[in-house]
């Protein structure tokens, strides 16, 4: 590869060895020369009979003329320096990347169909609160690696985490109650969480999770996973939803109820305090909104910086500039022959 270097930019041959082309054109002249036959053509009737039928001037001397060999010899120099695949090399970009990794665990149990949230004065289920909270929260995540676990019965990865948060959000949009089973296994999550957490930097480790019940399925206990998970210097936050008390009507009358009876607080404050995270208690859409809002204010982390030069292919500037240079020869031959012609009809019409 050769680059020739201006200030911080360069420009680059990625295949240099095909310049020992550049010469061949005046090979095969010079090889031509040496096999042309050293004899005198006879003199046919034929050069005479072509002169009388009026096929204009023929000129004996068959150079090509300087301007026409300047262009050819251009036009080839721009065809091989194409095939050497010429690129450009911009100035030095750095991109810090600053930020955490954000694995998202949010339920989906059947529980979370429960309408006791509000967003505009509609009653509306947890699960499309916590759509609409969650999603403007990643959307603010710029910079963050964003991954996001769904979890019932069982948890699974919707999206690994990505700088892709566009497509997070939209998997997160397509969640739907009861995909994942009836049942939530916390424990589970938070060790799926920690698996794909663990192999990123210390410091920039976060798991968020978001659930309305207690662990009621899975292998792992959640303080056995989160025990874990402060081991692997992983930060838990746990996030507790659904309101306290909603009128409930029945034949008999309203009536107040607790839908979040069976949320299990002690639990979730454990596991927040076991990993140094924070627990909070989301009763509305407003108070969820100023959760993810806190956690979003969180210091960001400084990792690594990505450096890189843009880079252009130039190839195709030195083609079209060949084929321009050659397709003005043809044309300008093609009318030469074209006014010849024209020509030489007028002067046997003449006759």
């Amino acid at each position: 590869m050769m680059s020739l270097l201006s200030g911080e930019t360069a420009f680059e041959l990625h295949w240099p060895w095909l310049l020992l082309l550049l010469p061949l054109p005046w090979i095969v002249i010079f090889k031509r020369k040496i096999e042309a036959p050293s004899y005198i053509a006879p003199h046919l009737p034929i050069f005479e009979t072509a002169k009388k039928l009026g096929f204009g001037h023929i000129n004996n001397d068959q150079t090509t003329p300087k301007w026409k060999q300047f262009i050819l010899l251009i036009a080839w120099i721009s065809l091989v320096i194409a095939i050497c695949r010429p690129t450009y090399i911009g100035d030095q970009v750095d991109i810090p990347l600053s930020g955490r990794d954000l694995m998202l665990a949010i339920d989906i149990s059947p529980s979370m169909e429960e309408k006791d949230m509000q967003i505009k004065g509609t009653q509306v289920t947890r699960l499309k609160v916590v759509k609409k909270v969650v999603s403007e929260f990643v959307q603010e995540r710029s910079g963050d690696r964003v991954g996001l676990i769904l979890f019932g019965s069982q948890p699974y990865v919707q999206s690994p985490l990505s700088f892709d948060v566009i497509t997070v959000n939209t998997l997160l949009q397509e969640a739907y109650l009861g995909m994942a089973g009836n049942a939530t296994a916390i424990g589970d999550a938070i060790t799926l969480g920690v698996k794909r957490l663990k192999q990123r930097p210390e410091q920039s480790r976060v798991l968020i999770l978001l659930s309305d019940g207690a662990n009621t399925a899975g292998e792992i206990p959640p303080e056995k996973a989160a025990q874990f998970a402060a081991q692997e210097k992983i930060k838990i936050y746990t996030v507790g939803i659904g309101a306290d008390e909603m009128m409930q009507r029945s034949f008999f009358g309203s009536r107040k109820v607790n839908p979040s009876a069976d949320l299990d607080e002690d639990m979730l404050k454990q596991l927040a305090e076991l990993t140094e995270g924070q627990y909070f208690r989301a009763r509305s859409t407003q108070e969820l909104t100023a959760i993810y809002q806190a956690i979003n204010a969180l210091e960001p982390v400084e990792q690594e910086t990505r450096s890189f030069r843009p880079t252009k292919a130039l190839y195709y500037w030195f083609v079209c500039f060949a084929l321009f240079a050659y397709g003005s020869l043809v044309i300008h031959n093609a009318l030469f022959k074209l006014f010849r012609t024209l020509s030489y009809s007028k002067q046997g019409g003449a006759k």
